[in-house]
Protein backbone atom coordinates (compact mmCIF):
# COMPACT_ATOMS: atom_id res chain seq x y z
CA UNK A 1 0.00 0.00 0.00
CA UNK A 2 1.32 3.32 -1.19
CA UNK A 3 2.13 5.89 1.82
CA UNK A 4 0.23 9.89 2.19
CA UNK A 5 3.44 10.93 0.96
CA UNK A 6 3.85 8.52 -1.90
CA UNK A 7 0.03 9.49 -2.84
CA UNK A 8 0.60 13.31 -2.48
CA UNK A 9 4.26 13.17 -4.66
CA UNK A 10 2.10 11.27 -7.20
CA UNK A 11 -0.34 13.88 -7.41
CA UNK A 12 2.36 16.48 -7.30
CA UNK A 13 4.32 15.08 -10.12
CA UNK A 14 0.54 14.75 -12.52
CA UNK A 15 0.27 18.57 -11.25
CA UNK A 16 3.27 19.88 -12.82
CA UNK A 17 3.66 17.49 -15.33
CA UNK A 18 0.50 17.88 -16.72
CA UNK A 19 0.30 21.77 -16.12
CA UNK A 20 3.80 22.14 -17.43
CA UNK A 21 2.89 20.19 -21.18
CA UNK A 22 -0.18 22.71 -21.42
CA UNK A 23 2.31 25.60 -21.04
CA UNK A 24 4.14 24.02 -25.11
CA UNK A 25 -0.10 23.27 -25.80
CA UNK A 26 -2.11 26.38 -24.89
CA UNK A 27 1.26 29.05 -24.35
CA UNK A 28 -0.69 32.43 -25.32
CA UNK A 29 -3.02 31.23 -22.10
CA UNK A 30 -0.44 31.35 -20.46
CA UNK A 31 1.36 34.56 -21.65
CA UNK A 32 -1.47 36.40 -21.16
CA UNK A 33 -1.73 36.19 -17.54
CA UNK A 34 2.48 37.73 -17.51
CA UNK A 35 2.85 41.14 -16.03
CA UNK A 36 4.06 43.21 -18.76
CA UNK A 37 6.94 44.54 -16.76
CA UNK A 38 8.23 40.89 -17.22
CA UNK A 39 8.96 40.80 -20.91
CA UNK A 40 10.37 37.93 -23.06
CA UNK A 41 6.49 36.18 -22.39
CA UNK A 42 7.40 33.26 -24.85
CA UNK A 43 10.59 32.09 -23.53
CA UNK A 44 9.44 32.02 -19.77
CA UNK A 45 5.94 30.28 -20.54
CA UNK A 46 8.64 27.68 -22.22
CA UNK A 47 11.08 28.13 -19.40
CA UNK A 48 8.77 27.64 -16.66
CA UNK A 49 6.84 24.58 -18.53
CA UNK A 50 9.92 22.67 -18.46
CA UNK A 51 11.03 23.44 -15.55
CA UNK A 52 7.11 22.30 -14.27
CA UNK A 53 7.76 19.19 -16.29
CA UNK A 54 11.22 18.49 -15.00
CA UNK A 55 10.55 19.07 -11.66
CA UNK A 56 7.20 17.13 -11.58
CA UNK A 57 9.13 13.84 -12.37
CA UNK A 58 12.00 14.66 -10.14
CA UNK A 59 9.84 14.49 -7.13
CA UNK A 60 9.40 10.68 -8.37
CA UNK A 61 13.20 9.72 -8.56
CA UNK A 62 13.99 9.49 -4.67
CA UNK A 63 18.16 11.13 -5.37
CA UNK A 64 16.37 13.80 -7.03
CA UNK A 65 13.03 14.62 -4.98
CA UNK A 66 14.61 17.10 -2.32
CA UNK A 67 16.02 19.40 -5.43
CA UNK A 68 12.87 18.84 -7.42
CA UNK A 69 11.26 20.10 -4.22
CA UNK A 70 13.24 22.75 -3.41
CA UNK A 71 13.02 23.89 -7.50
CA UNK A 72 9.31 23.40 -7.21
CA UNK A 73 8.79 25.34 -4.94
CA UNK A 74 11.36 28.44 -5.78
CA UNK A 75 8.79 27.94 -9.33
CA UNK A 76 5.55 28.14 -7.47
CA UNK A 77 7.40 31.78 -5.87
CA UNK A 78 8.44 32.83 -9.24
CA UNK A 79 5.07 32.45 -10.91
CA UNK A 80 2.65 34.73 -8.13
CA UNK A 81 3.17 37.36 -10.14
CA UNK A 82 0.94 36.30 -13.10
CA UNK A 83 -1.35 34.50 -10.72
CA UNK A 84 -1.93 38.49 -9.29
CA UNK A 85 -1.74 39.22 -12.92
CA UNK A 86 -4.85 37.04 -13.90
CA UNK A 87 -7.15 37.84 -10.54
CA UNK A 88 -6.16 41.54 -12.23
CA UNK A 89 -7.08 40.76 -15.83
CA UNK A 90 -10.33 38.97 -14.68
CA UNK A 91 -11.50 42.41 -12.76
CA UNK A 92 -10.19 44.84 -15.59
CA UNK A 93 -11.99 42.37 -18.05
CA UNK A 94 -15.38 42.72 -15.88
CA UNK A 95 -15.68 38.90 -14.88
CA UNK A 96 -18.33 37.37 -12.75
CA UNK A 97 -17.88 37.75 -9.25
CA UNK A 98 -17.61 34.02 -8.68
CA UNK A 99 -14.35 33.84 -11.08
CA UNK A 100 -12.95 36.73 -9.04
CA UNK A 101 -13.75 35.38 -5.31
CA UNK A 102 -11.93 32.12 -7.07
CA UNK A 103 -8.75 33.90 -8.22
CA UNK A 104 -8.94 35.33 -4.67
CA UNK A 105 -8.69 32.61 -3.05
CA UNK A 106 -6.04 30.78 -5.35
CA UNK A 107 -3.58 33.53 -4.28
CA UNK A 108 -3.20 32.10 -0.72
CA UNK A 109 -3.75 28.40 -1.85
CA UNK A 110 -0.55 29.17 -3.18
CA UNK A 111 0.78 29.04 0.40
CA UNK A 112 -0.69 25.45 0.53
CA UNK A 113 0.91 24.15 -2.32
CA UNK A 114 4.28 25.19 -1.18
CA UNK A 115 3.53 23.49 2.38
CA UNK A 116 2.26 20.30 0.49
CA UNK A 117 5.46 20.26 -2.05
CA UNK A 118 7.77 20.36 1.04
CA UNK A 119 5.76 17.85 2.71
CA UNK A 120 6.41 15.54 0.46
CA UNK A 121 9.69 15.95 -1.08
CA UNK A 122 11.33 17.92 1.59
CA UNK A 123 10.37 17.54 5.03
CA UNK A 124 10.86 13.58 5.52
CA UNK A 125 14.37 13.83 3.88
CA UNK A 126 15.66 16.18 6.57
CA UNK A 127 14.37 14.16 9.20
CA UNK A 128 16.55 11.08 7.85
CA UNK A 129 19.83 10.37 9.05
CA UNK A 130 22.59 10.52 6.50
CA UNK A 131 23.31 7.39 4.56
CA UNK A 132 26.51 6.84 2.87
CA UNK A 133 29.39 8.76 2.70
CA UNK A 134 32.69 8.86 4.44
CA UNK A 135 31.12 9.44 8.12
CA UNK A 136 28.93 6.65 8.83
CA UNK A 137 27.96 5.70 12.54
CA UNK A 138 29.61 9.17 13.56
CA UNK A 139 33.40 7.82 12.83
CA UNK A 140 35.45 9.82 10.90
Amino acid sequence: MMSARAIGRALLAAFFVIGGVLHFVVPASYASVMPAWLGWHAQLVAISGACEVLGGVGVLIPRLRRGAGLGLMLLSIAVLPANVQMLLNSIDDGRPGWQIILLVLRLPLQAALLWSIWYVTVARQLSRPHRGGPHRGGQV
